[in-house]
């Protein structure tokens, strides 16, 4: 059992959940995930299995979301999970407003995560200092938002507005949420979220629990194969000697360009693992399958 599961993720279980879930139908101690979910949030959450659980590092970064933000609203978490901070009906608020300022957070931009996250500062997690009432100061990181579309707006006291993100790794929907309302000086808290793509894995091809459950039951489930989830990495095919070299952890010489993280192949078919292509040298990064 080694590979890959897109598991579309149930509201308030957490991601770990989620993999003790995982590793109790699979009866598999080697099980993973690539990319925190809040409890509250729903989507593709990407398991992996056996020694898959060693190419998480090498899946794709970006991620999109579809969101709902209620205006009006602001709240300790930056969802409606915290505590309220202010109430202010903002019934004035209009979508011209938003469609303006919204733009603002399209391309490279500062923020500052939620301070009830998993971001560790000194060692300590941020949600486990928010909860001992202990206050940090939270750094900023630089996060990339590749496109922002306004999918509806709901009018209102407290309207909503339904948005679709396309963003890079470590970009918080929260902290959108909470940033937009500041601008507009409503205050905003995220009201839903859905995970719709993350490294690769799209939410129409994702398996609940019990789709995961009633396949392995008729014996139909099949782990995503490392080379369908790693299809973003070029390829390199060695020929058996070079192949068995390789995987001995030696560096090898090919007469190709330089290509960064690649796929390593035998005969084009056999997939043995990642490596770093570079100055017309294979370095290997991580041996998946050894060449006997």
């Amino acid at each position: 059992m080694q590979g890959f599961l897109n598991l579309n993720k149930p509201f308030d279980w957490t991601s770990h959940d989620c993999v003790a879930r995982v590793r109790k139908l699979l009866r598999l101690k080697r099980v993973g995930h690539a990319g925190t979910l809040d409890p509250a949030a729903t989507g593709v959450l990407p398991i992996a299995m056996g020694k898959a659980t060693r190419l998480l590092q090498y899946l794709p970064g970006e991620k999109a979301y579809k969101a709902t933000i209620r205006f009006g609203v602001r709240t300790t978490t930056d969802d409606l999970q915290g505590e309220i901070i202010t109430s202010r009906p903002c019934a004035n608020l209009s979508l011209a407003e938003i469609e303006t300022a919204i733009t603002q957070f399209v391309g490279k931009i500062e923020q500052i995560p939620p301070m009830y996250s998993a971001i560790q500062v000194d060692g300590k997690r941020l949600y486990d200092l928010a909860r001992q009432g202990e206050t940090v100061e939270v750094p900023v990181r630089t996060v990339e938002v590749f496109q922002i579309d306004i999918l509806d707006w709901r009018e209102g006291n407290f309207p909503e507005l339904d948005v679709a993100i396309a963003c890079g790794s470590g970009t918080y929907i929260r902290a959108i949420a909470r940033d937009l309302g500041l601008v507009l000086n409503t205050g905003g808290t995220l009201a839903a979220l859905t995970r719709t793509q993350s490294s690769g894995f799209n939410l129409t091809t994702s398996l609940s629990f019990a789709d995961l459950e009633t396949q392995l039951e008729t014996g139909t489930f099949q782990p995503i194969s490392p080379d369908v989830a790693l299809q973003h990495l070029p390829t390199v095919n060695l020929p058996p000697e070079l192949a068995r070299k390789w995987c001995q952890g030696q560096k090898v010489s090919l007469n190709f360009d330089n290509l960064g993280l690649v796929r390593v192949y035998e005969n084009e078919t056999r997939f043995l693992g990642i490596g770093q292509s570079q100055d017309e040298i294979l370095i290997p990064q991580m041996v998946f399958e050894p060449v006997s």
